[in-house]
């Protein structure tokens, strides 16, 4: 079992930064990637980044240029920077793991999330 926990989200001003971070406990090497989606009030849960663990990373469109996704491997840690907030990217951020099917079936974990708001 693997449990995440997100930290960092809060109220910044269009244009503002804020850095979430997932903290990652248990059975933590068993983790293939992480990465972190969100979800809007009646919109459905989308990707944001992901991380694997050969350090390959990728983006939604929309954040590219503005989000990165990074990792601690010593902290069992991965982050989002993200800069030039918009008040489109209000919502819950949810971290999120995936098992390494050497393991066995893919599991997927996730985190209970963090509120982030863009507004003026």
């Amino acid at each position: 079992q693997v449990q995440l926990v997100e930290s960092g989200g809060g109220l910044v001003q269009p244009g503002g930064s804020l850095r979430l971070s997932c903290a990652a406990s248990g059975s933590i090497f068993s983790i293939n990637a992480m990465g972190w989606y969100r979800q809007a009030p009646g919109k459905q849960r989308e990707l944001v980044a992901t991380i694997t663990n050969g350090g390959s990373t990728n983006y939604t469109d929309s954040v590219k240029g503005r989000f990165t996704i990074s990792r601690d491997s010593a902290k069992n840690t991965v982050y989002l920077q993200m800069n030039s907030l918009k008040p489109e990217d209000t919502a819950v951020y949810y971290c999120n793991a995936v098992s390494d099917p050497s393991w066995g079936p893919p599991v997927d974990y996730w985190g209970q999330g963090t509120q982030v708001t863009v507004s003026s």
